[in-house]
This record gives structure tokens, sequence and C-alpha cells, in this order.
């Protein structure tokens, strides 16, 4: 399981040729069975919860005195109230139910079985008796009867807190959770921290509900228009990459040209009858404007050269965004990969959040100080919490890289058929049978080790979070450094793990084996690496940035229009959200692909040459790339060493085997 091994076997692995697609064999097993192990642990967890009562207690809901509302209950040993018939009593009431610990994230206030809620408001005691009366529906506690309450002394104790706000019971949850959400409002202000005002969270909430309509719209609007952009990378790639880095040349000079003539025009005015104190500011801006542009100035000079040294390779980048376009031409499918796994995630989710839920009702009955009951663990089983997160982040991780697999594995098939006519019926499909057949002890430990990766940040980040003013200046410099450097290294190895997944799919070799080889690709291939990056990156981050705008310009002028509410900023930023969301899944398959093309490109390109016996695999626009580079170094000569070296076959390898 170690990526460790002898000399011997390191060289027999720099020798060995790629092979795509010939053999199969199943990789990293053990990792395979540790990770069902760790899904079986998952399960014991959920099933524990289970067994112990929590379902009935999370759905049901309890009383203060451990009584499951709606059934009968046992007696609990030293605990009053316990034991009680609640049959008919199925809804959790609060008698407080606005007293909030935002701490513990829980409410202050005895909880009893009743039932009914009451929907309309009560304002006193009298109120309160008629609806038990009535409704046959005791709100106070179960020493008093409802014929005590306007009497007995205790009442104001015993008694809900007056007046009861009307309520409703929440689905499937049974309790009773008032109507007007004004009565959460030091929650809501906990959490958001902008609202200050009811009044303001009232219009924010009502702007949502209002606009629901046109929120689903506009989230359409961004799907589409996320994959309309697709299309027209594939068909503007050579123009829109040119235009990109043309305006970015010309904003730098522009931007560092404003700098010189703005410190200039400031350096020759007039300085005669300033009094001192503005002397001083004049000087000082003055100052700060020759730093920002020399500094622009450097900035300009540097990202010229940059683009003076990567003009070549910006050809290969065009090259491989035409031929990523054909891709998702040849594989439809491909299109709809983000919504598999969204969907995969949503249900992992879902059923993390409910056992999570369930292991805070599971446990022992155990009295608090009030004399209340709580339900706790004890002993070993209390570190169950950590094992449940580890398995939030580490599946997760895994159903991310079966998506990373998956796309490796069709774009490799159709990359390494030479006649795309003969492609499989489903290229998808077959991918998605290799990952399970074959690959899945791979995707377990990639996603294994991305997660000892997170978990750390996290605990920083959890520890910088709850020390936030009280740490001093060092304390915190070097906290948010090991939070900077893990993520650092967090998104390299996620880089380097989505190239270890397409060596997999080409060779059938294991994590480690593959990782090492899409690492000494990457290496020989560095310069065309940084091209496409930041090249190619930056085109598709400004695609993600007009789907936003554009998304955000057309719920702007249609949340104009409406005029039943007054503050549309709340819906504004949930379709911008969502239409980011949606471009970043759509365009970071895009991405994807790209870099899969690019691994098996430059795999071509150091095993074959073009000749009988070793003809490239790779596509004509690829094929003309290669063979403009050839002519360009023809004729460069010694200017062109760094492009041979690159687009060099690997003769004696190839020629060995």
């Amino acid at each position: 399981m170690g990526c460790c091994s002898s000399a011997s076997s390191a060289a027999q692995s720099s020798k060995r040729e790629w092979k795509p697609l010939e053999d199969r064999s199943c990789t990293d097993i053990p990792w395979l069975l540790l990770f069902i192990l760790f899904c079986i642990g998952m399960g014991f967890i959920c099933g524990f919860s289970v067994a112990t009562g929590a379902a009935a207690r999370l759905v049901s809901g309890y009383d203060s005195y451990g009584n499951i509302c709606g059934q009968k209950n046992a007696k609990l040993e030293a605990i009053p109230n316990s034991g009680m018939d609640h049959t008919h009593r199925k809804y959790v009431f609060f008698l407080d139910p606005c007293n909030l610990d935002l701490i513990n994230r829980k409410i202050k206030s005895v909880a009893l079985c009743v039932a009914a809620c009451p929907r309309q408001e009560l304002k006193t005691l009298s109120d309160v008796q008629k609806f038990a009366e009535i409704n046959g529906s005791a709100l106070c506690s179960y020493d008093l009867k409802p014929s005590e309450y306007t009497t007995s002394s205790k009442a104001s104790v015993l008694c809900p807190k007056l007046p009861v706000p009307a309520s409703a019971p929440i689905p499937f949850f049974h309790r009773c959770a008032p109507v007007n959400i004004s009565c959460y409002a030091k929650f809501a202000e906990a959490l958001i921290t902008f609202v200050s005002d009811n009044s303001v969270l009232h219009r924010l909430i009502s702007g949502v509900m209002t606009s629901k309509e046109i929120i689903l719209g506009l989230c359409l609007l961004s799907l589409v228009l996320s994959m309309i952009l697709m299309v027209i990378i594939r068909y503007i790639s050579r123009i829109l990459v040119w235009i990109l880095t043309i305006l970015v040349i010309l904003g730098s000079l522009g931007g560092t040209g404003v700098l010189w003539w703005l410190y200039a025009k400031q350096r020759r005015s007039p300085k005669e009858a300033v009094i001192p104190e503005q002397l001083q500011i004049a000087e000082d801006n003055l100052r700060a404007l020759l730093i920002y542009a020399i500094s622009a100035t450097v900035f300009t000079v540097i990202l010229f050269l940059i683009m003076l040294v990567m003009r070549k390779r910006v050809a290969l980048t065009i090259a491989l965004f035409h031929v990523a376009g054909k891709v998702f031409i040849h594989l439809p499918l491909l299109v709809f990969q983000p919504f598999w796994t969204f969907f995969a995630l949503v249900l992992f989710w879902v059923y993390w959040i409910m056992t999570l839920l369930f292991l805070g009702t599971a446990g022992s009955a155990v009295q608090n100080d009030q004399g209340f009951v709580e339900f706790r663990v004890s002993g070993p089983l209390q570190y169950m919490w950590w094992y449940h997160l580890v398995g939030l982040i580490w599946i997760s991780e895994f159903i991310l890289a079966c998506q990373q697999m998956t796309v490796a594995g069709a774009v490799v098939t159709y990359y390494f058929t030479r006649d795309k006519r003969n492609l499989p019926f489903t290229p998808i499909l077959a991918s998605v049978n290799r990952l399970i057949r074959y690959h899945l002890g791979t995707v377990a430990k990639g996603s294994f080790i991305i997660t000892l990766v997170k978990i750390p940040r996290m605990i920083l980040m959890y520890i910088h979070s709850q020390l936030k003013g009280k740490e001093n200046a060092c304390a915190r410099c070097v906290l948010k450094s090991c939070i900077c450097c893990l993520w650092c290294l967090e998104k390299c190895l996620n880089y380097l793990n989505q190239n270890a997944y397409t060596a997999t799919a080409i060779n059938s070799t294991n994590f480690c084996t593959s990782a090492k080889d899409a690492f000494v690709i990457l290496v020989e291939n560095a310069l065309r690496v940084a091209a496409i990056n930041t090249v190619g990156d930056f085109m598709l981050f400004l695609g993600k940035v007009l789907i936003v705008c554009s998304t955000g310009l057309a719920g702007i002028m249609l949340l104009n229009y409406q005029q039943d509410y007054t503050v549309w900023v709340l819906p504004l930023i949930i379709v911008c959200l969502f239409a980011f969301l949606v471009a970043h899944c759509f365009l970071s398959i895009y991405e994807m692909v790209v870099d899969v093309l690019f691994l098996c490109f430059a795999v071509d390109t150091k095993y074959n040459d073009g000749s009988p016996g070793r003809e490239f695999y790779m596509d004509k626009v690829l094929m003309e790339f290669v063979e403009n580079s050839r002519k360009a170094m023809k004729e460069a000569g010694k200017g062109g060493v760094a492009d041979a070296r690159e687009l060099k076959p690997m003769a004696s390898g190839a020629s060995s085997a």
C-alpha cells in the first residue's frame, strides 16, 4: 500500500512503456477493503443510533421527562413524570419556544407532549385554560390540572410564557413551531450579521417567497447559459483566447500608463500656497503613487515576458479546447455528469444529516442540573461524532473522485481510439463499469489522501474562529499561514490526483505508480502545464464571471419590476450563487476534460512520432500543432531546443519494448 519502492523497480517503471487500454487489472485492493470496512463503521453508527431509540425520539419528539410523544413509555428510575401514556399526545410543545441557546444550538425550555398546537395566539391564562377545555390539550405542566391554571400560584412557572404565539406542527417531526418567524429574530441576527432589524429580515424573507418563480427562472437561465458557453468555447476558442490575452496586456499597459500620468501630474502641481499639513499629505500621496506605478511597471514587464515565453504554448491550449469541444460532441453524456455527482452527494448528505440528528438524541437517559432528562452517549462511543465527521469528508471526496475517474476513463477511451466511429456505444457507462470492476481502491486511496490534508485545515480553521479576538498577532499569523499552506497543498494534491486517475485509466496501474508516472510527464512538460493552467483556467474563470454577471443583470431587470416587496437583495444573491455553482460544475468538467486530453497528448508525443508503426492517436487539430511546432523548430534552429526536448519521443523506451 505504500508509495516507496526499490531502486530497481523504479528504474523498470521509468523504462516501462505506456499501453493505453490494453490490460485491465484490479488496483489498490487493500484500500478498497479498508474503505468498505470504514463504510461498515458508518453503518454501525447509524444502526446504533436507531437501535437506541433515537429515530423514534427524533421523529416523534420527547418531553423534558424522557417520554416519547404518541406512545406508551416505560418508567425511568428516579425521574418524576416519566413512564406516562402519551398515545393521544402526538406533538411536542415548548413553554418558551423563543428561548434559544445559540452556543449549544437547542431550545432552553421545558418540553411537553400535547394533543394539539395552539393555532391562534393565547394572551392570558384564561385563554390557555379555554384552549385545554375545548381541544383537550393541556399546555401547562403535567402537575397542574387545567382547572387550576387561573387559580394556582405556580401557574406563572408551570405554564407557558405569555403571550403564547400561534404555532403549527413541523411536518414529519411533530414539533409545535411558532408561525411568526420574528420569534427567532435573535437567532437570525446571530447567523446573519447584516440583519439588525426585524423589519429588514421580514422584507428579505418576503422578497424570496414573492419572487420564487423569478428565482427558479433565473436558475434555469444560468443552466442554459452554461451549456451555450460550452458550445461557444468549442467554436471560437482560438479567437477567445487571443482576445483575452490581448485585453490583459492592454489593461496592464493602460493601468501602468495612468499611474505614471497621475504621478507626473501631481508632481508638477504648484505647492507654494499649500499649508504644511496639506503639503505632507500631498507628499505621502505622491510617494504612494510612485510605489504603485513602479509595482505596476514591474508587473507589466513580468506579464509581458511570460506572454512572450508562453506565446507558442498558447496554441496548444487553443487546440486542446477545440478538441475538448469535439469530446463533448462524441460523448454528450459528459454534460450530465455534474448532475449525477450532485445527486449522489445530496443523497449521502441527507443520510449523513439524518444520522447526525439520530446521534443527537441517542444514548441513555441522564438527569441534568434542572431535573430534566437528556440523552447522552458515554464511554468510547461518545467519539462516534468524530468518526462520522471523517466519514463526511472521505466519502464526499470519494464521490468526487469517482466523477474524475469516470470522466478520465471516457476521455482516454475517446483519445486512444484511432477510428472515432468505432467508439463504444456509451463510453461513459463503459468507464463507470471499469471503475467499479477495477479501480475503486485507487479512488478510495486518492480521496483518503485529500481527507488527511483537509481535516487538519478544518481543525485549524475551527481553532482560529474560536480564538478570534483573543490570540496575539504572532499566533494569528502562524494559524493563517498554516491554513494557507494546507490549502495550497490540498489544491496541488487535487491536481496530482486527477492526473493519477488519468494514468490509471490509461495503464490500469495502482495509485502510487500512476501518480509517479503522471508527475514525471507533468515535469517534462512544465511550461505547457503552466500555459494551460494560466490561460485556460483564466478563460474558464472569465466564463464563470460572464454567466454570473448575465444572470445577475437579468435578475436586476426582472426584480426591478416586482412591486410586492422593497428589498430584493437576498433573491439576487441566491440567484448569483446558484449561477456560479452551475457555471463552476459545467466548466469544471470542461477543465477536467482539457487536463485529461493534455496528459494523453503528452504521452502520445512521448512514445509516438508519426512514423509507420508508431502513429499518433491525436486529433487532426493537435496533429497540426505538432507539425507547426516542428516546422518552427527547424526554422529557429537552436532557438527551439526547449520545444524539441518536449516533443522528442522516447525512442529508446519504444524500441526496447
